[in-house]
């Protein structure tokens, strides 16, 4: 997606240029909504679609566009959460938010080959985080949206509540309600440094498909999680327990001698990304706890690995 693909030309029209210049403040509310980067495109070019279908009298009776474009995004987002929840249902295997490299390693478009516009990218903060994306799927689409617009992007309730269509008590409840799922799932926070040390270690491993140094590595009752859509192959069900484990990605490694694994930025944390002939296959966000790995997040959807492709 490109600033081309946008109505207009911004700079003749200084009004325009306001307006495109909320896209990135939508991305990454969308993201964070939905963990899907097709759906947070639909949901901007539907939400930009809404504004250009007013006439010129009605967008300047608009105290704030940039207020009303997120109002109808977030709404749009509540309508998609409520029907992603009956998609997944039919989705094949497990579904993991799709994955986002570091800013400097975002490759191309969904379209492949079209670079992405800086204004594009999703800021990578711990909102992002994939164990946090994963918490808040197990939210009501209510409180992942009074959560995220409340605590991630500070709006008032107030204006949360005519988002969500609820009293703002009754947003306030909703945040709480999602905010006690997170401490519930929360533990020590690891340094970026400590993390990444680990994840090293884990690579190394794997490599050397040493059983022993994986279980070292991997908390007692640590999981492993993969998707594949139905596109590509991928474990049914999550792996549960070190040894389990382990033996896993050890086996991969056997049946796939010629995959080379690369330490990357997954989501703004620590990561590893798998190729096969310099071709992306899978990429992996690890949870860290303490000095353990907890859960182990695999993507090998294709669709949802487009930004990490080689154009």
């Amino acid at each position: 997606m490109s600033t081309s693909s946008w109505p207009g030309d911004d700079r003749l029209d200084p009004g325009l240029s306001a307006i495109m210049s909320e896209r990135r403040q939508l991305i990454n509310l969308a993201y964070r909504l939905l963990g899907s980067m097709a759906d947070v495109e639909d949901v901007v070019q539907e939400t930009y679609a809404r504004w250009y279908a007013m006439s010129p009298q009605q967008q300047e009776a608009i105290e704030s566009p940039g207020g009303w474009l997120t109002t109808v995004a977030s709404r749009i987002c509540l309508d998609l959460l409520g029907s992603a929840r009956a998609r997944r249902e039919s989705y094949v295997g497990e579904w993991i938010p799709e994955p986002l490299p570091d800013r400097t390693e975002w490759i191309s478009g969904r379209s492949g080959g079209t670079p992405i516009d800086p204004a594009d990218r999703v800021t990578l903060d711990e909102s992002v985080h994939m164990a946090f994306l994963v918490v808040l799927e197990s939210m009501t689409p209510s409180e992942r949206v009074a959560f995220i617009l409340h605590d991630v992007f500070r709006y008032p309730f107030g204006e949360v509540a005519e988002i969500v269509g609820r009293t703002p008590a009754a947003c306030r409840q909703l945040a709480s309600s999602a905010r006690r799922r997170i401490r519930a799932s929360q533990s020590p926070a690891t340094s970026t440094a400590q993390h990444a040390d680990i994840v090293r270690a884990f690579k190394q491993a794997w490599e050397a498909k040493d059983v022993a140094a994986l279980i070292g590595l991997l908390d007692p009752d640590a999981t492993a999680i993969g998707d594949g859509g139905g596109i590509v192959s991928a474990v049914a069900r999550p792996i549960e327990g070190n040894e389990q484990v382990a033996h896993f990605f050890t086996d991969v490694a056997g049946k796939a001698p010629n995959m080379t694994i690369l330490e990357r930025s997954v989501n703004g944390q620590p990561g590893l990304v798998a190729q096969q002939d310099g071709v992306t296959v899978s990429v992996l966000a690890l949870d860290v706890i303490g000095d353990r790995i907890k859960h182990i997040w695999a993507v090998r959807n294709p669709e949802k690995l487009r930004p990490w492709m080689t154009p």
